[in-house]
């Protein structure tokens, strides 16, 4: 038994010190850099040890827009990206015939690429001296004002950064929840229609409590990957997101460990910190909240 132990342990080391070496020490560092005052890249020295940086970091008035920012992201794309990955999964999911090239077609966002993306998007909704932008011709043929949605209000902008966002996310969750819908027994539903069931109550009594795994899953990354938002901001606003006042958290980060050409890495290791704590907070709670609900086969 201890032989197979100390198999099984050899089998994990090479993973073990990868993760060592470019998880859990940059982790350490970032946090010690996090206390350390007045921090020169240059000179590799700092002049005191203290909360500072944390409290700079949490009185900047750009920090401050950013958790509003991507707090708005988190909230609004989530539920939102999940609920309608469900709805266009039952669907595909009822029809088999056509199921695989119809989620091939769903998942081809998700490998396009992220500028490529963007710039479709700002077709969509940038105006420009030739052009108001598609939606805006959509809005003034209903008979409403048009909207600055790239410069406009911050209201404008984060709807198209949401928008943008849901639209990435989704055919990852669709992928995985029409997976998900596939590997439910159809005995349960045979039993179910046998019964007399209503349609409503097999989805809540069946399908919903054996794909829990699955959307719990897509909460979570999701979550998690809204936190992290950076790449979808730029695609549309471009690199000064400050000036736009669309920054998120991630691109917070990078402003102070790039800016001036040499940056402030001690007010960006408190801020990424101060994003870690939060992400891993939410984290724990979703899991809690999932083993309480979710339903395992």
């Amino acid at each position: 038994m201890e032989k197979q132990n100390w198999k099984a342990f050899l089998y994990l080391l090479p993973a073990l010190v990868f993760l060592g070496v470019f998880l859990v020490y940059p982790l350490i560092d970032v946090f010690i850099y996090s206390f350390e005052e007045g921090y020169s890249s240059a000179s590799q020295s700092y002049f005191g040890i203290g909360l500072f940086n944390y409290e700079y970091v949490l009185h900047d008035p750009y920090f401050k827009q950013t958790l509003i920012n991507t707090f708005v992201l988190v909230i609004v794309t989530v539920p939102i990206s999940t609920g309608i990955a469900l709805m266009i999964s039952l669907a595909l999911n009822s029809v088999k015939k056509l199921r695989s090239f119809l989620q091939t077609i769903y998942f081809l966002p998700y490998v396009t690429n992220t500028i490529a993306v963007g710039m479709v998007f700002m077709v969509l909704f940038k105006e420009t001296p030739y052009s108001q932008g598609v939606v805006n011709m959509l809005i003034q043929w209903v008979g409403l004002s048009p909207v600055d949605f790239m410069e406009g209000p911050w209201w404008a902008k984060m709807f198209v950064l949401c928008f943008y966002t849901i639209w990435i996310v989704m055919p990852f969750k669709i992928l995985i929840l029409t997976s998900a819908l596939a590997s439910v027994d159809e005995q349960y539903y045979n039993v179910a229609k046998i019964d007399g069931t209503s349609s409503s109550r097999i989805f809540f009594r069946i399908t919903l409590p054996m794909i829990s795994p699955s959307l719990f899953y897509l909460v979570i990354t999701g979550f998690i990957g809204a936190f992290k938002a950076y790449s979808d901001a730029v695609a549309l606003f471009g690199t000064n997101l400050n000036a736009a006042g669309m920054n998120t958290m991630v691109g917070y980060v990078f402003d102070m460990l790039y800016r001036d050409s040499g940056g402030y890495p001690s007010y960006a290791s408190a801020a990424a910190i101060i994003l870690f704590a939060i992400i891993l907070t939410i984290t724990i709670i979703n899991l809690l909240v999932s083993k309480k609900h979710v339903h395992y086969n």
